[in-house]
């Protein structure tokens, strides 16, 4: 048998188990920025995270919708399409992999895989609802 257009690796698991990775792996690196992974896994998540990303930079209810159903979590979800997706001024490559030694146990590669631009973390939650605390007095001023 030919191993001609199988593309991924396997990692000695199953299709379930693979996916459940991947999509565990991804919303790893949503959440905290930055994972370290072994080489292997940080390659694979790659592509689809980036392509994740590039459906959330668009920003609609569509995309929402779509990153949140790949990604299994509401939360991380929202998170993507609001505040890390609008900070990326690029249109490809939004991800980086740095080498970073070998793993004592098995002497696997490992890496960090990262943002290629600076994520900050953004309070938008509290100016809102400053700003909602602020009109109801100036309309109680006009009348």
């Amino acid at each position: 048998m030919h191993r001609h257009g199988y593309k991924g690796r396997k990692f000695g698991r199953e299709t379930d188990q693979r996916t459940a990775l991947t999509r565990g792996l991804m919303r790893s690196l949503f959440k905290y920025k930055a994972i370290n992974t072994t080489i292997a896994k940080a390659k694979e998540i790659r592509r689809p995270a980036e392509k994740l990303i590039t459906i959330a930079k668009k920003g609609d209810l569509a995309s929402r919708r779509l990153v949140i159903a790949r990604l299994d979590d509401q939360q991380i979800g929202n998170e993507l399409v609001d505040t890390i997706a609008p900070q990326i001024k690029r249109d490809s490559g939004y991800l980086k992999i740095e080498r970073t030694g070998f793993r004592r146990g098995d002497n696997a590669e490992m890496a960090t895989i990262s943002f290629v631009d600076d994520i900050k973390e953004q309070a938008e939650k509290a100016p809102k609802a400053e700003k909602a605390a602020k009109k109801p007095e100036a309309e109680k001023e006009d009348k």
